[in-house]
Parts: structure tokens; sequence; C-alpha cells
């Protein structure tokens, strides 16, 4: 199994986020400290729950690296969809202990002080965060690790908390009105909700075997012109990803003539090209069938 596409930058790239995680929390623990803020609340609560996700996606991405053998003979790839699944799930937890913590804050009378200082806190930390966003998903995306890019979209949904929380108590700062902070507060609660909702549905997904219509359409264009080339043809293609990559099952089909041995040297010159041309990494394995008694076969195995 080949896992270079799982290298060093991807792992470079986790360490950074966890070392970054770590540091963000301080630091709005210590704005939400100054100015009793529901919404630098609902950032720094954000901070906790990735700093614990990013820990469980470091594990994953490691565990996700290691090759297929002993009890594990398809590799440990789908820790992927556990991982982003674990993270959706601590960021809708999150999201509830927000929306909670604002009416409570908001039913107590709003506390409010030292604003000016939190919220240019809070900013410069959302900025570099949104940096740190962009990076993860840019490198996962490249290196097709499903577990980078769902920690960078956290990443980001933790940037988007920090923009909301400055504008709630920058409103506050302006207007004077502090319900301002819980409302935003709130309405950045449902939308964390959102993104982690999203999470455990696309890792469901990806434990059911869910095949992407658009990856399907491009495997079959692939192989309608392989199989041309070779004077051949196919069907019964079925395809799963494991997270960061793709299993491809095809039935190819031969004149009964072809001798064992060129077939298979077709078929595995289908399979080597299928994998190296298609962009993304892709594990084929082929059946073979002959063309003249393929369909009563078929009704043999498969009786109406």
């Amino acid at each position: 199994m080949d896992h270079s596409h799982q290298g060093a930058a991807p792992a470079l790239a986790m360490r950074l986020s966890l070392t970054v995680g770590a540091l963000m929390l301080a630091g709005k623990a210590a704005a939400w400290y100054l100015t009793n803020s529901s919404s630098i609340f609902s950032d720094a609560i954000e901070s906790v729950v990735h700093v614990a996700a990013v820990g469980f996606a470091a594990f994953a991405l490691r565990l996700s690296r290691r090759p297929a053998g002993g009890r594990y003979h398809y590799g440990l790839d789908r820790i992927a969809f556990f991982s982003a699944g674990f993270e959706g799930a601590l960021i809708a937890a999150a999201a509830v202990s927000i929306l909670v913590t604002s009416i409570y804050q908001w039913r107590q009378g709003l506390p409010l002080q030292r604003l000016t200082a939190g919220a240019g806190i809070t900013l410069a930390l959302g900025l570099i965060n949104g940096g740190l966003g962009w990076h993860l998903i840019r490198t996962g995306r490249k290196h097709h690790s499903l577990i980078l890019e769902a920690n960078g979209k956290h990443v980001l949904t933790d940037c988007i908390t920090s923009v909301a929380a400055f504008v709630g108590v920058a409103l506050v700062i302006v207007t004077g009105w502090k319900p301002f902070d819980p409302i935003v507060a709130m309405l950045v609660a449902l939308q964390i909700l959102w993104s982690g909702a999203q999470l455990v549905w696309r890792s469901a997904l990806g434990l059911l075997d869910y095949a992407d219509p658009e990856v399907e359409r491009r495997l079959r264009g692939a192989l309608d012109g392989l199989t041309k080339e070779h004077g051949i043809g196919y069907h019964g293609l079925r395809l799963r990803t494991t997270g960061g990559r793709f299993l491809v099952e095809a039935h190819l089909i031969f004149p009964y003539a072809t001798s064992l041995g060129s077939a298979h040297h077709t078929a595995t010159l289908i399979e080597e090209a299928l994998e190296r041309g298609f962009g993304s990494p892709v594990e084929m394995i082929t059946h073979l069938e002959a063309a003249e008694d393929h369909d009563e076969r078929h009704s043999r195995e498969h009786p109406r």
C-alpha cells in the first residue's frame, strides 16, 4: 500500500495546528477573563474543543499511515472518518454549551468589562487562525488527507467565531447595548452547530461507503478510454473511499480465446494507467471474464 501522500507535510501541519491551538486557547481564556463577554466565551469554548479534536486527529493521522497487514488487511485509512465524526460531535457539543452559557449570562445582567482590550486580542487571534486554517485545508487537499482537511475546516470555524466575537464586543462598545454580546454568541453557536453536523454527516457517508457521483463519472471516463484502447469491455464498476484513497473494482471482459497471461497483462496495464493518471490515490482490483459466456454465467449466478 502506498502511503506517500500521507508523508511529512501532513504530520508537520498537524503538529503546527496542535501548537497554535494550545496558544489560541490560552489567549482566548485571557480575553474572556478580562471581559466576561459571552461572545468571547463562545470563542474560548470553541478553542477547548479544537485542542481536544486536534489531539485525536493527530493520533488518527499517525494511525492511518500504518501499512496494511496483520488483522488490518486494507490498512487503517478509514480512521479518517472516525476522526472527522469525533471532531464534528465535539463542535456540536461546544455549540450547545455556548447557547446555554449565553442565555444564562443574559439573564444574569451581562457584567461586561475591559471590552476594548478583549476585542483586540480576539481579533488578532482570529486572523492567525484564518491563516492556519487555509494552510491546513490546502495541505490536506494536496496530500488527499481527509483528517487534515477536516481539521483545517474546524480551524476556519474557530476563526469565524473569533471574528464574530470581535463584532459582538465592538457593537457593545459602539452602541452601549449589552445584549448584542449574547445575541452574537448565540448566532455563532448556531453556525458552529451547522459546521459540526456537516462533519458528522460526511463521516457517516464515508463509513457507509458512499460513492461520490463526480468521482464515479471521472472513473468511468478513464476506464472507457483505457478499455477502448485495449479493445475490451468492462462492467461492475464499484468504488469507495478510505478518506485518503479510492478503492476501485471492475470486471474486464475479454474474448474467450485470449490467453490468461495476455489478459492478466492487459488488466495490469489498465490498473497501472488508471492509478497513475486519475489525479487522486487509487487502488484498483480487476476480475477477468470472457465475453462469449459472460451473460450466461451471470444469469446463473444472479437468477431473476
